[in-house]
């Protein structure tokens, strides 16, 4: 099927409907990667018409997007609360001549877990080598503080 437009309008298009579907700096990502895709692939010979066709509708493009997007558990208005703050601070730091960069890294649930196991078998691990280091003086302390205690009470007789 040819729709019939240039890379720009295809690219207009897919950011328009992707736009109200995923958070700004998802949409950026999706537009920049496509645009370096099609360039790229004119680098190699193919003419824009032959890319653009196989890419097909820009329009069903952007919805795979945010279908595959929402499939994944990406919350929009949670990120997009995060993406503005996260715009609105770079953009201030850019204007006061400071290279403010933020990045996000979402940990799978398994690898959270797995992090918690085996912080926690670090811990269990250095408190059991501590009580194995000093036993011998816990022990003795005790022993002389209830040789103390034995004592004071046999003196109240």
């Amino acid at each position: 099927m040819v729709y019939n437009m240039d890379k720009e309008e295809f690219i207009m298009k897919l950011q328009h409907a992707l736009a109200g579907g995923i958070s700004g700096s998802q949409t950026a990502e999706h537009v920049r990667y496509y645009r370096e895709y099609i360039d790229s692939e004119i680098h190699k010979g193919r003419t824009e018409e032959e890319i653009l066709e196989q890419l097909g509708d820009p329009r069903l493009l952007a919805r795979s997007i945010v279908d595959a997007n929402r499939r994944s558990g990406a919350a929009y208005s949670a990120a997009q609360e995060y993406d503005d703050e996260v715009g609105a601070n770079a953009r201030e730091g850019s204007t006061r001549g400071e290279n403010t960069r933020v990045r996000r890294v979402a940990l799978p649930g398994w690898l959270v877990m797995l992090i918690i196991v085996v912080i926690t078998m670090l811990v269990i691990g250095v408190v059991s080598s501590l009580l194995y280091l000093f036993a011998p003086v816990i022990m003795a302390v005790l022993i002389v503080l209830l040789i103390v205690k034995v004592i004071q009470g046999s003196g109240r007789k």
